[in-house]
């Protein structure tokens, strides 16, 4: 198979879909590899590093888009990625389509077969192509966080460890999954206060376990998510509806009830937001303020971090982008967990929290395949 790789173009997008080390593996394969030139400066892996893995290099991203069979991207298509995408062709990369209806309308019309790294589920029942973004993206929160809590950023001024005979700073971790575990071990290892609020029980005793009484574990009803927000220095949103719009658990009327200049970082963002009044922001311009709360609501925090995350992400992406390269459509209609995946196919959407986040009909994956 032909395999695509475009340089991304989202503000302040770092990440490479595909590494050099990626690139041998899919060569190995037998597969042709196209790189859009400069596709990987963001971490230091220069147009040669890929000639030596055995790539060809594209002069621009129109080259790539026409001559491939599958696109390997990072983030979701821009508008002028989606109206080069055609019928036949596989799109692999994250998605979000459920806060996203412009970006939906384009893949539908573009009759492309779109897998949505954030919506491929294992075994266990989690998302292993979401899982190393989100522990990146739930480590830099606490950084974000921090740095967003200095007076001269907008902040309160506090220091998220205190230093001693000074309280540290109240951190509220809503949501106690992946972003949320991660969130929580970075403030702790800071010396903050923290707190974990989630919904299952079962998860509330791992997490304690895991802590070994280092964080305090709230079930999150409204009083108890009211009162760690307002108590709250800090706030990292962490709740996941896997591939459906993140619900709206603090209110604009919360905010009244928080401390001025407390923090709020929405990793949620990616699905519309846990917060009422986030809104995507970018690493150029990363927060705003509103009735006196910080918001932080970068849609693509990892991008911060490129080197880390596009290796993290090629790591857990790579079985999956072979198995579609080799195998082509037959992958998915075998692998139940790419068929989790598959978001839209020639012009049907395949997914029913997207399908029903945006009011369309959402037709069995094996049915359209």
């Amino acid at each position: 198979m032909r395999v695509g790789c475009p340089k991304e173009i989202k503000n302040h997008e770092y990440r490479v879909g595909l590494t050099p080390g990626a690139v041998r593996e899919y060569v190995a394969h037998g597969h042709s590899v196209l790189i859009e030139t400069n596709a990987g400066a963001g971490i230091g892996a220069d147009d040669a590093a890929y000639v030596a893995a055995g790539a060809k290099i594209a002069a621009t991203a129109k080259e790539v888009f026409d001559n491939s069979d599958m696109i390997v991207k990072v983030k979701e298509p821009q508008p002028s990625e989606w109206v080069q995408l055609r019928e036949g062709q596989i799109l692999y990369t994250y998605l979000h389509l459920a806060p996203d209806p412009e970006q939906t309308k384009g893949l539908i019309a573009s009759g492309v077969t779109a897998v949505a790294y954030e919506t491929v589920t294992d075994e266990r029942g989690g998302l292993p192509l979401l899982a190393p973004m989100s522990e990146v993206a739930g480590r830099l929160s606490i950084q974000a966080g921090a740095f967003s809590l200095q007076k001269a950023n907008g902040g309160r001024g506090i220091l998220l460890g205190g230093v001693p005979g000074v309280t540290p700073a109240k951190v509220a971790v809503i949501g106690g999954g992946v972003v949320g575990l991660h969130a929580a071990k970075m403030a702790v290892g800071l010396g903050a206060d923290v707190t974990i609020l989630d919904r299952s029980i079962p998860r509330l005793r791992q997490l304690d376990d895991i802590f070994n009484g280092r964080v305090h574990t709230r079930f999150s009803t409204i009083d108890a998510l009211e009162q760690e927000v307002f108590a709250a220095d800090l706030v990292i949103g962490a709740v996941l509806i896997p591939g459906a719009a993140a619900p709206k658990l603090v209110t604009k009327k919360m905010l009244g009830g928080m401390k001025k200049g407390a923090v709020i970082v929405d990793v949620a963002i990616d699905q519309g937001g846990c917060f009422e009044t986030s809104h995507a922001t970018t690493h150029s311009d990363p927060t705003y303020e509103v009735d006196g709360i910080i918001h932080y609501c970068v849609a693509n925090m990892p991008g911060a971090v490129p080197i880390t995350s596009a290796h993290a992400l090629n790591n857990a992406t790579l079985a999956h982008g072979l198995a579609l390269a080799d195998h082509g459509l037959e992958a998915i209609r075998k692998d139940k967990h790419l068929q989790n995946g598959l978001n839209v196919h020639k012009g049907k959407i395949t997914n029913k929290p997207v399908a029903d986040s945006l009011g369309y009909e959402m037709h069995e994956p094996l049915s359209v395949l």
